[in-house]
């Protein structure tokens, strides 16, 4: 137990403070750990910020290069070495995604010095830890804990890699934020559902979704399709053109601020293949816009209730997802019965439970 009278110190490494969901729980966390009397440091390897946070941040993207070339990477490395050096880290946290099996074995086990926990933020582990368990018990069964974001996941880790120190956390939703932002003026006249993520990430099935928006009674009754993100919409808009929908599908590109258009949304879909713990679930509901969810590993299980803020569906079953878009417009009792629950439902998900759940985690106590 570290004394209640320390001040504790730690660094949260992450690969920007930008359209990340790994990123923004960094983010958030920071934000808490500071409200706490914590000193944070955040060390980011892109830089791109864009997240509100606190502490102080070590930008290394700074130190990047045009050729991003082996001397290039090894001056990062050795300032993040040196960094952790001069400071006296209580704990270190990592967020990144770590697909670099020699660089993440460097960072693992000779260059973070600390009590060091680290994230897995998605389903596809593989992203995370080597396929070769026995490197990643080697890189990762010494460390003070290993965080996944739900119970399957923490089962799908330790069943692969025998792993001993697995633990559960769920991505938190700052709710402030959330209020602050979502009360901003939209400048769309049209009702609209809406879809969020990256263009170029075929795990959205963006252009499946749009084909299942075309299939649904939604055009019809003249509700518009938004999708938010960024990246080549080539395929996206061919997709488009396919369900003759120009006019009803409408992209937005990356927003700073997603929050103002959930908010105005009659309802999320998530498409999904897979995810992690999808914040973008979370964030909806905490703008009262209910869910439609593919039942996808892992994640909008933990979230969504079915038929209580929004709809699960049989994982990748379109036909039902074209059903369940419909039953949200028409069926108005299950739609404002979803809606009145969307605010109380994520409760367990506030920043300051979440927040608490790490502390305990790294028994500090803040009293």
């Amino acid at each position: 137990m570290i004394l209640p009278n320390k001040k504790y110190k730690i660094a949260l490494i992450g690969y920007r403070l930008s359209g990340g969901g790994g990123d923004k729980v960094m983010a958030n966390l920071s934000l808490f750990f500071e409200s706490k009397g914590i000193e944070v440091h955040i060390i980011t390897v892109i830089d791109e910020v864009s997240f509100p946070y606190a502490g102080k941040l070590v930008n290394l993207g700074l130190l990047k290069n045009s050729s991003n070339g082996i001397f290039n990477k090894f001056k990062r490395l050795t300032a993040l070495r040196n960094y952790l050096n001069s400071n006296d880290f209580d704990f270190i946290i990592d967020f990144r995604f770590r697909t670099k099996v020699i660089q993440e074995l460097v960072i693992s086990r000779w260059i973070y010095n600390t009590k060091t926990i680290f994230t897995v933020h998605s389903f596809l582990i593989d992203h995370y830890m080597p396929n070769i368990s026995g490197l990643t018990r080697f890189m990762y069964n010494h460390c003070y804990a290993n965080v996944a974001l739900v119970p399957d996941m923490k089962v799908l880790i330790k069943q692969k890699h025998n792993l001993k120190n697995v633990v559960t956390i769920p991505n938190p939703v700052n709710i402030v934020e959330v209020n602050e932002k979502s009360i901003e003026k939209i400048d769309i006249t049209f009702d609209y559902i809406i879809a969020i993520g990256q263009f170029e990430n075929p795990i959205k099935q963006f252009n499946q979704l749009i084909s299942s928006y075309g299939n649904s009674v939604l055009p019809e009754k003249q509700i518009h399709l938004l999708i938010l993100g960024e990246g080549d919409r080539t395929d996206l808009e061919m997709a488009v053109k396919k369900v003759k929908m120009e006019g009803f599908v409408h992209f937005l590109g990356y927003q700073d601020n997603p929050y103002k258009y959930l908010k105005a949304a009659k309802f999320l879909v998530l498409s999904s293949k897979n995810e992690g713990m999808p914040n973008v679930i979370l964030e909806s509901l905490a703008c009262g816009t209910p869910v439609v969810s593919f039942d996808c590993p892992s994640g909008p299980k933990e979230m969504i209730h079915h038929h209580k803020n929004g709809i699960l569906v049989e994982n990748q079953n379109w036909q039902k997802l074209t059903s369940a878009i419909n039953e949200m417009v028409t069926d108005d009792s299950l739609y404002q019965n979803c809606k009145q629950n969307t605010i109380e439902s994520i409760s367990p998900f506030l920043l300051e439970n979440i927040g608490q759940q790490w502390l305990d985690l790294m028994q500090i106590s803040t009293n």
